[in-house]
């Protein structure tokens, strides 16, 4: 089982993540997310405030890649699959996130990785 150790960890937590999915068809969608968490040694929790391409192909294809870098250009690649709730405890758990507030939490999106490639 992959594990997210403390720099890893710091990386994800502390900056901006490109965060990818790709549809049925191969055709990829990429975009920016402000804050992720690790909510678990190999999981992560992210929240869907504005998503709609990336909503619909986690709907199609659950295979995700997420990749972080920090200013000094070391970084880190998540390989893994997702699941997407709208409610329950990763819902809640989005919701009651200080950076959330204000902010419209339609759905919390759980990594479940399965590779970690560190880059730089």
């Amino acid at each position: 089982m992959i594990e997210i150790n403390s720099e890893a960890r710091k990386l994800i937590e502390g900056n901006p993540i490109a965060f990818a999915t790709v549809d049925s068809f191969g055709k990829p969608n990429v975009i920016g997310v402000a804050y992720v968490k690790v909510v678990f040694k190999n999981q992560v929790i992210i929240t869907d405030n504005y998503m709609k391409q990336t909503k619909e192909n986690l709907e199609q294809n659950n295979n995700v890649c997420l990749a972080v870098w920090d200013k000094d250009w070391k970084g880190v690649k998540l390989i893994g699959q997702a699941e997407y709730f709208t409610n329950g405890k990763w819902k809640q758990y989005v919701e009651k996130m200080p950076e959330n507030k204000g902010l419209s939490a339609k759905g919390a999106i759980l990594v479940t990785v399965l590779n970690l490639i560190k880059l730089g």
